[in-house]
C-alpha cells in the first residue's frame, strides 16, 4: 500500500471537505508506524503504514483527551477521526498540529536540563490514575509487559554477532534484564520515548507525540532513552529523576539492548539505523561494565 500526499489529499477531500482546500505536504521524520502530514498550520493527518499500528487510532482518539490535560506539555489532540475506504482501509486520524523539531544533539541547549524535563514529563504521565488504562500486550508491542515476550529473538541476535560482540556479556545483561520481574501497580507508559517523538524548542523539551505504543504496566520500558541519546551524566541525570532501583533499570537495559541488537542486524550494514544500533550496543556495553 503506497502512502503518499495524493492518498492524504483524496481522503480529507472525501471525508472533510470542510479542510479540501488547505495544503498538505510530508513532515519531514514523519515515522515508521505512521505517514504523517501538516494539513494546513494547524493539523497533522496520521495514516498507519501497516494494519498492525492501525488499532492505535482508536486507543488515542480515547486516550489523548484524557491525559492531555493532566500534563504540562503539549501531546497530540485528536480532531477528527478517518475512516476506511477501498483504497486505504484502515482507520486514521487529524489531530492538532503541535510547534516544535525533532530533537538531535545539536538543538538542544542543555543535556542535563533536557533530563531533568523528560524525567518529569514522564513522572506526571506514571501519576494519572492507570486504573483503566490499556494492558500492555500484542496492542503495543509488550512495552509495559514481560519483555521475555522477546527472549528467542534476542538470544538468536546475540547468536548471530558471534565475533563482533562477546557474547558472554550480552547474554549476561539479557538474562539480568529477565531475572526480575514488575509487582508493582501498572503505571501509564508512553511506550515509544525516542528522539523522533521529542520535540524542542529554544533548546527545551517542548511537546511529546505518537503515542501509539501507549498503555499500562511496567514503566522500564520508558527509559530506554537512558542509553539511546544521553551522555554519561545526563544518563545519571535522567535515571536519578526517575528514582529507578536497581531492577527496574536492569529491565530498562534490557529493553534498550533489545531495541539496539534487532536495529543493528536486521539493517544492511551501514546504513544509518544499522549504524544507529550499533552505537547503542556500544553504549550499552560501556556503562554496563561501568
Amino acid at each position: 500500500m503506497e502512502i503518499n500526499a495524493g492518498l492524504a489529499s483524496r481522503l480529507v477531500r472525501r471525508q472533510f471537505p470542510q479542510w479540501k482546500d488547505l495544503e498538505i505536504v510530508p513532515v519531514p521524520q514523519g515515522g515508521h508506524d505512521n505517514r504523517t502530514y501538516r494539513l494546513g498550520s494547524e493539523m497533522t493527518i496520521r495514516l498507519p503504514s501497516h494494519e498492525r499500528y492501525a488499532s492505535a487510532v482508536e486507543k488515542e482518539l480515547k486516550w489523548l483527551p484524557v491525559l492531555g490535560p493532566q500534563l504540562s506539555l503539549p501531546i497530540p489532540t485528536p480532531v477528527a477521526q478517518g475512516e476506511p475506504t477501498d483504497e486505504y482501509p484502515l482507520p486514521w486520524s487529524i489531530n492538532r498540529w503541535i510547534e516544535g523539531d525533532t530533537v538531535t544533539r545539536a538543538n538542544v541547549r542543555d543535556l542535563n536540563g533536557f533530563a531533568e524535563d523528560l524525567a518529569g514529563f514522564l513522572k506526571e504521565l506514571e501519576a494519572i490514575d492507570a486504573s483503566h488504562g490499556v494492558p500492555a500486550g500484542a496492542q503495543n508491542f509488550h512495552r509495559g509487559g514481560d519483555l521475555a515476550v522477546y527472549d528467542p529473538e534476542t538470544k538468536a541476535v546475540i547468536a548471530q554477532l558471534s565475533g563482533q560482540y562477546d557474547q558472554r556479556l550480552l547474554t549476561d545483561i539479557w538474562e539480568r534484564a529477565l531475572a526480575t520481574k514488575y509487582a508493582s501497580a501498572p503505571l501509564w507508559l508512553h511506550g515509544d520515548v525516542a528522539v523522533g517523538n521529542l520535540l524542542v524548542r529554544d533548546g527545551r523539551l517542548c511537546g511529546v507525540i505518537d503515542f501509539g505504543t501507549m498503555g499500562v504496566g511496567d514503566p522500564s520500558s520508558d527509559l530506554v532513552i537512558a542509553w539511546h541519546f544521553f551522555d554519561d551524566a545526563s544518563r545519571n541525570v535522567f535515571l536519578s529523576r526517575m528514582n529507578f532501583d536497581r531492577d527496574t533499570a536492569d529491565r530498562a537495559r534490557g529493553w534498550a539492548l533489545w531495541k539496539a541488537l534487532i536495529t543493528y542486524a536486521w539493517n544492511e550494514p551501514g546504513s544509518e539505523a544499522a549504524n544507529w544500533g550499533k552505537r547503542a550496543i556500544d553504549v550499552i556495553l560501556r556503562d554496563y561494565g561501568a
